[in-house]
């Protein structure tokens, strides 16, 4: 069974972003990007905060860390790809500004077609093999086919059957979360994640990078002066990344046996799991701050 797995993680992640992103899609319209127009200081902050501190955060901690190589790969992926899924609900479940969350998750995972491959490029290519060439075009048509093609799609079954809309949407969402229980299961079982020879040092640079990504989402916008609700979006946009394409990329970038896909693999886990924790604690603080309101 586990090397069933192994032989097909790559389509294991592919279905599980795929997944992902046609629930997403589903309950989206072109009127949600209008956010953009509603409150597009609050959208620059947020696109900003994506595209160029996230990665200067990730970078520093790359550059100083002195971590195990595939964390630091690790630490770039989450670094280059956008917010997902899971930053909506959450932020609508916050009560902050959904549609500003909307718009920056939707421009984002546009962008990432051209920004991902750049941003890998800058950060890791130095910590490769030396025969490694970063498959830029690879990347880019994986965004397309399993990423940027089923939003479309989801968008237009809310178009076409918006009373069905939202039952799809959650089937393909509680899909995509089984799937990735098959791809940890699948793991474990073939010794990719092994805790233990991860070590404790790594696991405090995870839980150092989230915080670091919380920190900074928490101080710019009350820096520049944003409403609460929109504060709200942009720390769980920031906090909350689409580990479900990090999965793919690390699935793409390593096959099953890369001496790295390991590491990667536990990195991306490791912070999916602290994220959920922190935007648990981001949900609670802020529905008690916007109730007082």
């Amino acid at each position: 069974m586990f090397s069933f797995y192994l032989a097909n993680e790559y389509w294991f992640a592919a279905a599980q972003l795929s997944l992902a992103m046609l629930g997403m899609g589903a309950t989206l319209t072109l009127k949600d990007f209008h956010g953009i127009v509603k409150t597009p200081r609050a959208f620059t902050v947020g696109m900003a905060l994506q595209l160029l501190l996230v990665p200067l955060v990730a970078f520093l901690f790359i550059f100083l860390s002195g971590a195990m190589v595939g964390v630091l790969i690790g630490l770039a992926l989450l670094a280059a790809i956008p917010g997902g899924t899971v930053s909506n609900i959450f932020t609508y479940m916050a009560k902050g500004n959904i549609v500003l969350s909307i718009a920056i998750t939707a421009i984002t995972t546009i962008a990432c077609l051209v920004t991902t491959p750049i941003i890998l490029n800058l950060l890791i290519s130095q910590h490769m093999p030396a025969d490694f060439i970063m498959p830029v075009g690879r990347i880019a048509f994986e965004i397309s086919i399993f990423l940027l093609i089923p939003l479309v799609i989801g968008m237009g079954i809310y178009a076409k059957l918006p009373k069905h809309a939202e039952t799809i949407s959650k089937l393909c969402i509680y899909g995509s979360i089984f799937i990735i229980l098959l791809i940890v299961i699948g793991s474990a079982g073939a010794g990719r994640l092994d805790l233990g020879a991860f070590g404790g040092r790594n696991i405090l640079i995870i839980l150092a990078f989230a915080l670091a990504l919380l920190i900074l989402s928490v101080i710019a916008p009350k820096f520049v002066g944003l409403p609460a609700k929109d504060g709200t979006a942009i720390q769980i946009e920031i906090t909350v990344r689409n580990t479900n394409l990090g999965l793919l990329l690390n699935a793409s970038l390593f096959p099953p046996g890369h001496a790295l896909g390991g590491t990667v693999l536990m990195t991306l886990l490791l912070y999916g799991a602290v994220m959920l924790l922190i935007g648990a604690g981001l949900i609670i603080f802020n529905r008690g701050l916007h109730r007082e309101a």
